[in-house]
């Protein structure tokens, strides 16, 4: 795939970029281990007032930055603005907690004296996807800066220019020259990087495909990665709901970020005595959207990033068909306009053996699942190969710690959408990755976690 801007709401081509050769690739390399040598040794005060500039200047240009991503990958303007937003939360967020986070532990051992001491690993690469281009890599740069570690990210490549906007933004908060670089490059030179001794390890948000690749190349060199995959999200609602509450929250869900998001609801499963009641509000919100440019302000349903895309989903959705599923609306791409536009979509009458009740939906089509009970409900929900995110429905405190119990996903979210904080631990389990980004446990990822003993 080429490196390049394309406009997903005209596919005009805006702007191509030459990829790195491989001298540049190296090049930068030398830049990020010379880098790290020093900014080890530099104090969390330090860091603390880089990363703060850094959430200054997201914060102070956020329409410029947001502009660039509704450019590159379609989403509409105001979700842009609101991710710059994030961006900055999570720059803050680590910047005031960091030292916390990784001062030493004490432990009383035999020893007089032993503790657990937390250090930067070195270079850490970043292979990082087009549908949150600022959150993803902020929510990798944040902790890995303020850890003393350094950054390469490999950015998908049709979101080039946010992938130059982000080392923009660390060069000008104060950070030293190449301890975050922007890597113009193909995957094929993945498996190189990883080769090379210096990068300690990785990071890859992403395809399943993506992600075992990535697993591969970096097993081979014995190299640690956190993998944040796919998602089918299951959205439970159970008969105590509030109905109104769910259905608005189900339409946000589905709908976040075109569609296009792993943690995004993707599976509806309702109990047979509201189902008609939630199907029939589901399907008024879902035909109420307005779906057009996503620089304008009343758009909530922007374009799909590319035609590939939109070819898939559509090859899914004509697949459920054939296999049984009945559309409610939506269900054909939107020929009547230029762009990769694809409206809201409602499947139902999905049977178990039907293939696409297995798969992800990566764009704004519903799967609505009519279930008889909790135990149905749960049994859905745990049969895909995915288990990153999940949300339920319901004020009985029995069925609550029952989801909560036996729901096999990496977060549970009860009467609430689910959604990334910087305060909680976030990713999967199963075949949507491994690891932990976010909070605590995100930083400690790519720390050496160093034992000391003192007779």
């Amino acid at each position: 795939m080429a490196i390049a801007t394309i406009n997903p709401a005209t596919g005009e081509l805006l702007k191509t970029f030459e990829p790195l050769n491989d001298a540049e690739i190296a090049h930068k390399l030398d830049l990020a281990q010379q880098a790290f040598e020093k900014y080890q040794k530099i104090s969390f005060q330090e860091r603390s007032v880089w990363m703060q500039k850094a959430a200054d200047i997201l914060e102070q240009e956020k329409a410029d930055f947001a502009k660039i991503m509704t450019l590159e990958m379609g989403k509409p303007f105001k979700a842009a603005i609101a991710e710059v937003e994030k961006c900055a939360l999570v720059c803050r967020y680590y910047a005031e907690h960091a030292a916390e986070f990784l001062a030493d532990v004490t432990v009383k051992t035999d020893a007089s004296h032993s503790f657990v001491k937390y250090q930067p690993l070195g270079i850490i690469l970043a292979v990082m996807p087009w549908n949150f281009p600022f959150w993803q890599v902020f929510r990798f740069v944040a902790p890995a800066l303020m850890a003393g570690n350094v950054g390469l990210l490999k950015h998908a490549s049709n979101v080039p220019q946010c992938a130059l906007a982000i080392e923009e933004i660390i060069q000008r908060a104060g950070f030293p020259t190449g301890v975050f670089q922007t890597l113009l490059i193909g995957a094929a030179k993945v498996a190189d990087l990883m080769s090379d001794d210096r990068v300690k390890a990785a990071t890859l948000t992403g395809s399943e495909p993506a992600g075992a690749s990535l697993a591969a190349a970096s097993g081979k060199q014995i190299k640690k990665t956190v993998l944040e995959l796919g998602g089918s999200d299951p959205f439970i609602v159970l008969e105590s709901a509030d109905l109104e509450a769910a259905v608005t929250t189900a339409t946000t869900a589905r709908m976040l970020n075109n569609g296009q998001s792993c943690i995004a609801a993707k599976r509806f499963i309702v109990v047979e005595t509201i189902a008609d009641k939630f199907e029939k509000l589901l399907l008024e919100k879902f035909q109420a959207l307005k779906v057009g440019n996503p620089m304008e302000s009343e758009t909530d349903l922007g374009p799909l990033a590319t035609p590939d895309i939109l070819k898939e989903i559509d090859q899914q959705v004509q697949a459920g068909v054939k296999n049984g599923a009945k559309v409610l609306t939506g269900g054909h791409p939107l020929s009547d306009r230029p762009g990769n536009y694809y409206p809201p979509t409602i499947l139902t009458d999905i049977s178990p053996e039907n293939p696409v009740a297995q798969e992800e939906f990566f764009g704004p089509v519903a799967m609505l699942f009519r279930v008889p009970d909790i135990d149905a409900a749960i049994k859905i929900a745990n049969s895909t190969p995915f288990g990153l995110g999940a949300s339920a429905w319901t004020t009985n405190s029995q069925e609550r710690d029952r989801l909560i119990e036996e729901i096999e996903a990496g977060s549970v979210f009860i009467n609430g959408m689910v959604k990334s904080d910087p305060r909680l631990p976030f990713g999967g389990i199963k075949r949507s990755g491994y690891g932990r980004e976010l909070s605590i446990q995100g930083i400690h990822e790519f720390v050496n976690v160093k034992t000391v003993w003192v007779k």
